[in-house]
């Protein structure tokens, strides 16, 4: 599966997209648009290990809510990112069974590795 969770209103996801030059072949999930499913955060975290590995912990909610003054568990992670597409820190990319997740330059790196060895 070659799969990108982003935001098609975010300069980021779509500096870092440009960037890639992803093939035809990724299917592009505007979150906002289109949410993700259970489904799709449980298929995530599978890949990532945890659903604290796809929560944003930079979005204004995050503060706004106080949820930064919280001790949040696997199941609050998991809820909060299926009630707002903004917790889910973007953009994740899914190659195969490799994920990327977030816009670090790092990250960044290693999906375009990813990318030329596909």
């Amino acid at each position: 599966m070659k799969k990108v969770y982003y935001l098609k209103t975010c300069n980021t996801c779509l500096r870092i997209l440009n960037d890639l030059n992803l093939s035809s072949d990724f299917e592009l999930q505007d979150i906002k648009a289109n949410p993700i499913t259970v489904k799709q955060v449980e298929a995530l975290k599978a890949l990532s290990g945890s659903y604290e590995a796809l929560f944003s912990k930079r979005a204004k909610r995050y503060k706004e809510m106080g949820l930064k003054d919280q001790v949040l568990t696997e199941k609050d992670y998991k809820h909060y990112l299926l009630e707002h597409y903004t917790f889910l820190s973007r953009p994740v990319i899914v190659i195969n069974d490799s994920i990327f997740i977030g816009n670090a330059k790092k990250t960044t790196e290693s999906t375009k590795l990813a990318l030329n060895e596909d």
